[in-house]
């Protein structure tokens, strides 16, 4: 198991197509780096839900996500499930967010996410990051479409279970969908951690790497 890393941070983007996106496919890993490095920046943009129950209830999770760190999170009001369909406003929103922002490392959806929107966001997430380390994380589902990943950043067994206990603390919205539990972000988090000889992880798609092998 070769072990990269990507040095001291000092900022981190993280976007979603729906609140409770970047939490769930990433949030092991945003407790993770705002526990090692103090102050980070978090530039976060969530393209639906703005305006509703559901932009507060990203609002706490995030912060709760990111202890430590100097938040920056943008809610926006496109419609659930209607990505391509606004297509031009979601590319101005990552284009804003770029404008903004010089992360360490881009945390999206895979390309290859079978949610129409998940997809869609991660196809616009190269057109503006195009020098930058972006990491695809994986979302759960009933569509079967979790693939092999390339990447992992191993979690505790602290950092997991406290994953799990802020995802059903902060969105309670979602409490009602089946899957929705905590023997399923665990479940997920073992699998991923035997994959990488970890007790628990978080799994990534990386597209696209430069390496310096120089020093």
């Amino acid at each position: 198991m070769i072990r990269l890393g990507a040095g001291p941070l000092n900022g981190i983007a993280a976007v979603g197509a729906h609140c409770d996106d970047i939490a769930i496919g990433a949030g092991g890993t945003l407790l993770t780096v705002c526990h090692a490095n103090p102050g980070l920046r978090v530039d976060a943009l969530v393209l639906s839900g703005g305006g509703s129950e559901r932009e507060q209830e990203e609002r706490a999770a995030l912060a709760a996500f990111c202890p430590g760190a100097d938040l920056r999170l943008t809610v926006l009001k496109l419609p659930d499930g209607r990505l391509p369909a606004h297509w031009d406003e979601a590319k101005a929103a990552v284009e804003e967010l770029r404008a903004r922002c010089e992360p360490d490392v881009v945390l999206a959806p895979r390309t290859d996410d079978a949610h129409q929107d998940h997809r869609g966001l991660a196809e616009l997430m190269p057109t503006a990051f195009r020098d930058h380390l972006v990491l695809g994380y994986e979302i759960v589902k009933w569509d079967a479409d979790l693939g092999r990943p390339t990447a992992y950043q191993p979690l505790s067994t602290e950092t997991a279970e406290r994953k799990a206990r802020l995802l059903q603390e902060h969105y309670a919205s979602q409490r009602h969908r089946p899957w929705y539990d905590r023997e399923t972000f665990l479940g997920l988090a073992r699998i991923r951690g035997v994959e990488c000889h970890a007790r628990y992880a978080e799994a990534f798609a990386a597209t696209k790497l430069t390496l310096d092998l120089e020093g």
